[in-house]
């Protein structure tokens, strides 16, 4: 077995068999990286070029495997971004610790019948590494393909691993560098990529979405009165309440200053209203010692996303919707739509 490391040893108690079994604990896994439905990037490519070079076959993958597909990160001599998950040779890789070799899938009796097997692109030998999250969920696959069978043999599968460790790295670091040091969300950038994907998923598979936009009021107050530390102080603990809030396939980001947005998946307009109304009254509650008698509210602005959006339109919306929400009175909700009652006040 080669183990795969991301940059600091594992705690070997996290993997186990129970991480193997728990595809919710995968899929939410996979999820916080936010890197389904990205466009390439340069790092992710290098790897995969390398794993084509130097293990000399005419296809390599970075292989995520999502509910029901298996999406492509980075890929090398094909030209498709996804394929259905239950005839994806990665599909079974991610389900050991080991890596996965198929020496020929002709004679193989999971693969010789498979659609890539039998037709393009005439896939023959496989060696695929399972690509490890820190807390020991197996959310894809660095792989390697040929189109004549072959044996890969120790060296082969072992410069395979180094190389899935490399992806892992990548993933943390981009996952690090896409967060607000002060309050842990999702940058700006981050967030309006993540705000892009979801466009691009509702648009391949109908999966419905809603963005939040929030700001705290009358947050110069805060500072002017008690200092920059206690307004940091407040957009930590606002922060924290609502990733202690969000589910794992939502996102959090900081806009800039006191403004923030929520990313909401597989959700309708309703629902988003309720969660922020949720949201804020769990701002409206929060106490600090430092200050008492302070209280802390925010304006919401809510759109889901439809279609004919585009990033810039779908933030536009939302941003009036907070823009009314504040001079309306602030601390309340207001839907950037036609949803009845779309106001919602203390």
């Amino acid at each position: 077995m080669y183990a795969i490391q991301s940059g600091t040893e594992r705690d070997a108690t996290v993997m186990n068999h129970n991480r193997l079994s728990d595809e919710p604990g995968r899929l939410a896994a996979l999820e916080r990286y936010r890197i389904l439905d990205t466009p390439r990037e340069e790092s992710f490519d290098a790897i995969t070029a390398l794993v084509r070079d130097v293990l000399d076959v005419p296809i390599s993958a970075v292989s995520l495997i999502d509910v029901n597909r298996q999406w492509f990160k980075s890929l090398q001599g094909l030209g498709i971004t996804e394929t259905p998950r239950d005839i994806s040779f990665c599909g079974h890789t991610i389900l050991n610790r080991a890596p996965m070799i198929v020496p020929d899938a002709t004679i193989d009796t999971r693969f010789a019948t498979n659609p890539l097997v039998t037709g393009d692109p005439n896939i023959r030998a496989y060696a695929g590494v399972p690509l490890c999250s820190p807390d020991g969920y197996n959310f894809g696959s660095l792989c390697a393909i040929d189109t004549r069978p072959r044996e890969f043999n120790d060296t082969h599968i072992a410069m395979l691993a180094k190389f899935a460790g490399l992806v892992v790295n990548e993933m943390e670091l981009r996952t690090i560098a896409h967060r607000d040091f002060l309050t842990g969300a999702a940058t700006r950038r981050a967030f309006i990529d993540a705000a892009g994907a979801a466009i691009e998923r509702l648009h391949r598979y109908d999966r419905i979405s809603a963005l939040l936009m929030f700001d705290l009021d009358h947050f110069k107050k805060i500072n002017d009165g008690f200092g920059h530390p206690a307004g940091d102080d407040v957009l930590k603990a606002v922060a924290a309440a609502c990733l202690g809030t969000l589910r794992p396939g939502d996102m959090l980001g900081r806009l800039g200053g006191e403004e923030f947005g929520i990313l909401l998946t597989e959700i309708d307009a309703t629902g988003a209203v309720a969660v922020a109304e949720h949201l804020r009254a769990q701002i409206a509650a929060l106490r600090f010692g430092w200050a008492p008698d302070l209280r802390i509210t925010a304006s919401f602005g809510a759109s889901a996303l439809r279609s004919g959006h585009s990033v810039d339109t779908w933030v536009a919306v939302t941003d009036a919707a907070l823009y009314r929400a504040k001079h309306e009175g602030r601390n309340r909700i207001v839907y950037g739509d036609d949803l009845p009652h779309g106001a919602i006040s203390d």
